[in-house]
Protein backbone atom coordinates (compact mmCIF):
# COMPACT_ATOMS: atom_id res chain seq x y z
CA UNK A 1 0.00 0.00 0.00
CA UNK A 2 1.91 2.73 -1.56
CA UNK A 3 -0.97 5.71 0.23
CA UNK A 4 -2.99 5.73 3.15
CA UNK A 5 -5.62 7.77 3.67
CA UNK A 6 -6.17 9.26 7.39
CA UNK A 7 -9.22 11.75 6.34
CA UNK A 8 -10.42 14.27 3.74
CA UNK A 9 -7.20 16.53 4.39
CA UNK A 10 -4.69 14.32 4.97
CA UNK A 11 -3.38 11.15 3.92
CA UNK A 12 0.59 9.30 4.08
CA UNK A 13 2.07 8.61 1.06
CA UNK A 14 5.45 6.56 0.89
CA UNK A 15 7.99 8.55 -0.38
CA UNK A 16 9.51 8.20 -3.97
CA UNK A 17 12.82 9.70 -5.59
CA UNK A 18 11.10 12.08 -7.30
CA UNK A 19 10.06 14.01 -4.22
CA UNK A 20 13.89 14.61 -2.89
CA UNK A 21 13.37 18.47 -3.79
CA UNK A 22 10.15 18.71 -2.31
CA UNK A 23 11.52 16.98 0.94
CA UNK A 24 14.54 18.76 1.56
CA UNK A 25 12.77 21.91 1.08
CA UNK A 26 10.55 21.05 3.88
CA UNK A 27 13.45 20.18 6.18
CA UNK A 28 15.57 23.09 4.86
CA UNK A 29 12.59 25.70 5.61
CA UNK A 30 11.88 24.16 9.28
CA UNK A 31 15.75 23.48 9.64
CA UNK A 32 16.15 25.47 13.20
CA UNK A 33 13.26 24.67 14.06
CA UNK A 34 13.70 20.46 13.55
CA UNK A 35 17.51 20.17 14.44
CA UNK A 36 16.69 20.90 18.23
CA UNK A 37 15.19 17.14 17.85
CA UNK A 38 16.85 15.29 14.94
CA UNK A 39 20.20 14.38 14.61
CA UNK A 40 20.64 13.75 11.16
CA UNK A 41 19.45 17.81 9.84
CA UNK A 42 22.66 19.46 9.79
CA UNK A 43 24.03 16.52 7.48
CA UNK A 44 21.46 16.91 4.80
CA UNK A 45 22.08 20.25 2.54
CA UNK A 46 21.43 19.45 -0.86
CA UNK A 47 18.11 17.57 -2.32
CA UNK A 48 20.75 14.95 -3.97
CA UNK A 49 21.09 13.65 -0.51
CA UNK A 50 17.33 12.95 0.09
CA UNK A 51 17.14 11.50 -3.50
CA UNK A 52 19.54 8.52 -2.18
CA UNK A 53 18.07 8.54 1.27
CA UNK A 54 14.45 8.00 -0.37
CA UNK A 55 16.17 5.40 -3.00
CA UNK A 56 17.53 3.55 0.40
CA UNK A 57 13.80 3.95 2.44
CA UNK A 58 12.28 1.67 -1.09
CA UNK A 59 14.95 -0.88 -0.86
CA UNK A 60 14.16 -1.04 3.12
CA UNK A 61 10.22 -1.16 2.77
CA UNK A 62 10.40 -3.77 0.13
CA UNK A 63 12.69 -5.83 2.58
CA UNK A 64 10.21 -4.87 5.16
CA UNK A 65 12.45 -3.35 7.71
CA UNK A 66 10.81 0.14 7.70
CA UNK A 67 8.69 1.94 5.48
CA UNK A 68 8.75 6.31 5.39
CA UNK A 69 5.59 8.44 4.35
CA UNK A 70 5.19 11.88 3.54
CA UNK A 71 2.51 13.06 5.38
CA UNK A 72 0.44 15.23 3.09
CA UNK A 73 -2.18 18.16 4.40
CA UNK A 74 -4.35 19.32 1.83
CA UNK A 75 -2.02 17.83 -1.06
CA UNK A 76 1.04 19.41 0.51
CA UNK A 77 4.52 17.70 1.75
CA UNK A 78 3.72 18.52 5.50
CA UNK A 79 5.64 16.10 7.44
CA UNK A 80 7.40 12.57 7.56
CA UNK A 81 6.41 9.29 9.71
CA UNK A 82 7.90 6.17 9.49
CA UNK A 83 7.79 2.68 11.00
CA UNK A 84 10.81 1.79 11.34
CA UNK A 85 13.14 -1.13 12.98
CA UNK A 86 10.33 -3.19 12.11
CA UNK A 87 10.72 -6.77 13.40
CA UNK A 88 8.92 -9.78 12.56
CA UNK A 89 10.21 -12.40 14.75
CA UNK A 90 9.29 -9.82 18.05
CA UNK A 91 5.73 -8.53 15.85
CA UNK A 92 6.93 -5.10 16.74
CA UNK A 93 8.40 -1.68 15.62
CA UNK A 94 8.83 2.05 15.82
CA UNK A 95 7.01 5.07 15.17
CA UNK A 96 8.77 8.02 14.12
CA UNK A 97 7.75 11.69 13.03
CA UNK A 98 8.37 15.36 12.25
CA UNK A 99 5.98 18.38 10.75
CA UNK A 100 6.61 21.37 9.29
CA UNK A 101 6.24 24.12 12.35
CA UNK A 102 4.06 26.28 10.54
CA UNK A 103 1.28 23.19 10.97
CA UNK A 104 1.94 22.28 14.53
CA UNK A 105 -1.33 22.57 16.91
CA UNK A 106 -3.79 21.40 14.10
CA UNK A 107 -3.97 17.74 14.93
CA UNK A 108 -1.98 17.06 12.01
CA UNK A 109 1.14 14.44 13.72
CA UNK A 110 -2.24 12.53 16.05
CA UNK A 111 -4.06 11.87 12.91
CA UNK A 112 -0.96 10.61 11.27
CA UNK A 113 0.04 8.49 14.30
CA UNK A 114 -3.17 7.21 15.28
CA UNK A 115 -3.82 5.91 11.66
CA UNK A 116 -0.19 4.37 10.70
CA UNK A 117 -0.76 2.40 14.72
CA UNK A 118 -4.21 0.98 12.84
CA UNK A 119 -1.62 0.35 9.87
CA UNK A 120 0.70 -1.52 11.81
CA UNK A 121 -1.49 -3.47 14.50
CA UNK A 122 -4.79 -4.08 11.89
CA UNK A 123 -2.94 -4.85 8.35
CA UNK A 124 0.42 -5.66 9.39
CA UNK A 125 -0.38 -7.46 12.25
CA UNK A 126 2.07 -6.06 14.81
CA UNK A 127 2.01 -7.11 18.54
CA UNK A 128 4.10 -3.77 20.03
CA UNK A 129 5.05 -0.01 18.92
CA UNK A 130 7.17 1.77 20.35
CA UNK A 131 7.87 5.78 20.34
CA UNK A 132 11.25 7.28 21.54
CA UNK A 133 10.83 11.00 22.59
CA UNK A 134 13.80 13.55 23.67
CA UNK A 135 12.87 13.98 27.13
CA UNK A 136 12.59 17.40 27.00
CA UNK A 137 10.41 17.43 23.50
CA UNK A 138 6.76 17.79 25.43
CA UNK A 139 5.23 18.22 21.74
CA UNK A 140 6.55 15.09 20.67
CA UNK A 141 5.69 13.41 23.66
CA UNK A 142 2.08 14.48 24.23
CA UNK A 143 1.18 12.20 21.30
CA UNK A 144 2.23 8.88 22.73
CA UNK A 145 -0.05 10.23 25.91
CA UNK A 146 -3.04 10.75 24.16
CA UNK A 147 -3.08 7.61 22.41
CA UNK A 148 -2.75 5.57 25.23
CA UNK A 149 1.29 4.49 24.61
CA UNK A 150 2.28 3.22 28.58
CA UNK A 151 5.96 4.98 28.86
CA UNK A 152 8.07 2.44 29.76
CA UNK A 153 11.03 4.08 31.08
CA UNK A 154 14.03 6.44 30.14
CA UNK A 155 17.05 5.82 27.54
CA UNK A 156 19.72 8.22 29.97
CA UNK A 157 21.74 9.74 26.97
CA UNK A 158 19.94 7.92 24.69
CA UNK A 159 21.02 10.09 21.57
CA UNK A 160 24.08 12.09 20.58
CA UNK A 161 22.17 15.64 19.41
CA UNK A 162 23.54 18.55 18.83
CA UNK A 163 26.81 18.39 20.53
CA UNK A 164 25.80 17.04 23.62
CA UNK A 165 23.76 13.57 24.84
CA UNK A 166 20.10 13.91 25.83
CA UNK A 167 17.49 11.28 27.26
CA UNK A 168 15.11 9.51 25.17
CA UNK A 169 11.73 8.45 27.19
CA UNK A 170 10.10 5.42 25.72
CA UNK A 171 6.74 4.36 25.17
CA UNK A 172 4.70 0.86 24.42
CA UNK A 173 1.81 0.03 22.95
CA UNK A 174 0.17 -3.64 22.57
CA UNK A 175 -2.14 -4.66 20.23
CA UNK A 176 -4.77 -5.95 22.81
CA UNK A 177 -4.22 -2.36 24.38
CA UNK A 178 -4.87 -0.23 21.30
CA UNK A 179 -7.73 -2.82 20.44
CA UNK A 180 -9.53 -2.43 23.83
CA UNK A 181 -9.20 1.59 23.91
CA UNK A 182 -10.91 1.71 20.93
CA UNK A 183 -13.75 -0.28 21.96
CA UNK A 184 -14.09 1.46 25.23
CA UNK A 185 -13.13 5.12 24.18
CA UNK A 186 -13.57 5.47 20.72
CA UNK A 187 -11.24 8.23 18.99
Amino acid sequence: MSVIKVDSELELRIFEPREAEELFWLVDSNRRFLRKWLPWIDGIQSPGQFFSVIQLWQRNHLEGSSTHFGIRYRGVLAGSISLHAIDPSNSQASIGYYLSEKLQGRGITIRAVKTLINHAFYEIGLNRIEIRCGKDNHSSKAIPRKLGFIEEGVIRDGEYLNGRFHDLVVYGLLSREWHRRRTVHPF
